[in-house]
């Protein structure tokens, strides 16, 4: 695949959608190989006991993961100059099968090179929802093509 050109884009252009898919499993795995072992994350029981729908995604998982399809779209994790977001609503794993987050990444933006040396920029807009529910809010990745 050849890496997007700024010419070739348009502000509200969708370039991609994807599903992130999380069981239990993979919020154990990425507990231990980020070291965030809050039960909220693997303890039922407990998540309930605080307030929450049961066991949630971790935060950073799911920014982590919905900013793939980005990543892919541009053919180089090192073109990402910026990525934030806000989190707008916890992402329930339930204990059996997996919860699906839908992605869709628009172009939010495009800021044109100062000079023929620079490299343009595009804002790319990213829309995270479970079960219809936004879960991340202003996901925006700025992107040098």
């Amino acid at each position: 695949m050849s890496r997007p050109e700024l010419a070739d884009l348009v502000v509200g252009q969708q370039i991609g959608t994807h599903e992130v898919r999380l069981d239990r499993a993979r919020l154990v795995r990425y507990a231990g190989a980020s070291g965030d072992l809050n039960p909220i994350h693997w303890d039922e029981a407990f998540a309930t006991r605080v307030g929450l729908p049961g066991v949630i995604a971790h935060g950073m998982l799911t920014m982590g993961a919905v900013v793939t399809s980005v990543v892919d779209w541009v053919g180089d994790p090192g073109a990402v100059l910026d990525y934030q977001t806000r989190f707008s609503a916890p992402v329930p794993v339930p204990a059996a099968g997996d919860v699906t987050v839908a992605v869709t990444a628009t172009v939010g933006a495009l800021e044109p090179a100062d000079d023929e040396a620079a490299h343009g920029v595009a804002r790319i807009d990213l829309l995270a929802t479970c079960d219809g529910q936004r879960v991340l809010t202003k996901a925006q990745v700025r992107v040098r093509l």
